[in-house]
């Protein structure tokens, strides 16, 4: 099917070389196979597929507003009695409206670390802010940081618009998670996780923060030291950064240390360098599971290449290899018309697609050897996208012309015939001779009249 699909109708000037090949015993054109094919799964070509759009697609409207909380995470402390969230209301702000809020357990659960609610938050008209209030329970047992959820939902215009309902939805973050922070220990200091990986710029330096954490924790003020290590990258040529020391308030849960990536230009090599925190004060501790143990903890931080640059320079090495494939391929083509041209029917006696030459295959194939050889030096299309090709073949066509030309006057000179009579009969028959035959190749073989009535 696939091979039908792809058949192209054979046009005039393929048939004309058809028939110039099979004259003088060149190689043969296969069509009659692809013609079959293409017959038998015509129904297939130029259909077309058209996108399916869903009624729902089409006519659903934009809402007019919607609601969001003012942020994804947020942190309480377990003594803190209770946390103050934000809903905001973007959009078109006109109307009264409101949404529906709902808590949902994560590691903390309800009525043991906080007071499960739901209800309906209401916007006066031109109101854009509003805050609900959630009930967190205190304990005097030692825990681990825990998390719940807020999910808003149900969000509603509460007006008409000439008589139709007007639409409102839900904004960016539907849900907010609230980490509630055990304030019975000073906390324990980690970094997110062990490796980091991040893209060397292109043109000038950029700086990253590394994010240290702090858990199972918040009270009183504690500090942590910090240091670059280098390893494959070295430090002020891949990156930079000063050693110091790292502070965290009373009920701070994170801070950042700061460094520096140089542009350096990479392709495939990844380098990388180690940022090391030890030396705990302030009753905190280090996180014992993370890379480096209780003493102290780990961050690898590797620099590959930006993707995007990688992307070019790989574009540019396949048009490299495209080009020398193109060049290996048109010298390979070019050796095979050699190979053709010594070659009765171009080689093709042990295609079992091909008929065996005949004795006058053979007779015309030597006949007109040298030819064929002077013309297989016209290189093939492959070279400077066919123009080498065609002006060899331009000068090609004008030296047999030449020849022909003068042979003929010659001819009609010893007939004592003038050179018009010479030019319509000798002349013109030699011509003509392909088209005739290719018309009777077309006839026989197309589907339509096109090809063989334009060659009469």
């Amino acid at each position: 099917v696939l091979e039908a699909m792809a058949v192209n109708p054979t046009s005039r000037a393929g048939y004309r070389i058809g028939a110039t090949r099979a004259m003088f015993g060149g190689k043969r054109m296969k069509t009659m196979a692809r013609l079959s094919l293409a017959r038998k799964f015509s129904f297939i070509r130029g259909s077309k597929v058209v996108p399916f759009v869903s009624e729902a697609e089409t006519q659903d409207e934009a809402p007019l507003c919607w609601f969001s909380w003012s942020g994804s995470k947020h942190a309480v402390f377990e003594n803190a009695g209770k946390v103050r969230l934000q809903v905001n209301r973007g959009g078109n702000c006109t109307w009264p409206a409101r949404v529906w809020y709902q808590t949902r357990d994560g590691t903390a659960k309800a009525d043991e670390d906080y007071i499960a609610a739901s209800g309906w938050v209401d916007f006066a008209e031109h109101e854009c802010q509003a805050f609900i209030e959630v009930e967190i329970v205190d304990d005097n047992a030692y825990e681990d940081n825990e998390d719940f959820f807020l999910t808003l939902s149900k969000p509603e215009i509460l007006a008409m618009d000439g008589g139709k309902q007007i639409r409102a939805g839900l904004g960016e973050i539907v849900e907010a998670a609230v980490t509630i922070v055990d304030d019975d220990d000073a906390g324990m200091l980690c970094f997110e996780s062990d490796h980091m990986t991040v893209n060397s710029p292109l043109t000038q330096d950029s700086e990253i923060r590394i994010n240290v954490r702090r858990m199972g924790g918040g009270s009183g003020e504690v500090s942590v030291m910090y240091t670059f290590e280098t390893d494959s990258a070295v430090k002020e040529r891949d990156f930079d950064g000063k050693d110091g020391k790292l502070v965290f308030g009373h009920g701070q849960m994170e801070a950042f240390i700061t460094a520096t990536i140089k542009a350096v230009p990479r392709y495939d090599a990844v380098d990388k360098f180690r940022i090391v925190i030890s030396g705990p004060k302030g009753g905190a501790k280090l996180n014992d599971q993370r890379d480096g143990g209780a003493d102290k903890n780990i961050l690898t931080v590797m620099i590959e290449a930006e993707q995007g640059s990688k992307d070019r320079v790989d574009k540019f090495k396949s048009s490299m290899q495209t080009t020398w494939s193109k060049s290996q391929v048109g010298h390979a083509n070019w050796a095979s018309q050699f190979k053709a041209a010594i070659s009765v029917n171009g080689g093709d006696e042990d295609d079992e697609d091909c008929d065996p030459p005949t004795k006058a295959d053979y007779i015309a194939h030597y006949v007109t050897m040298p030819w064929k050889l002077l013309f297989a030096f016209v290189p093939p299309t492959d070279y400077c996208s066919g123009w080498v090709c065609f002006i060899s073949a331009l000068i090609m066509i004008g030296f047999v012309t030449m020849i022909i030309g003068d042979m003929a006057s010659l001819l009609g000179c010893v007939m004592c015939w003038p050179d018009e009579i010479t030019s319509i009969t000798f002349v013109a028959l030699g011509t003509s001779l392909p088209d005739t035959f290719a018309s009777k190749t077309a006839a026989e073989q197309d589907a339509h009249a096109d090809a063989s009535v334009g060659n009469v």
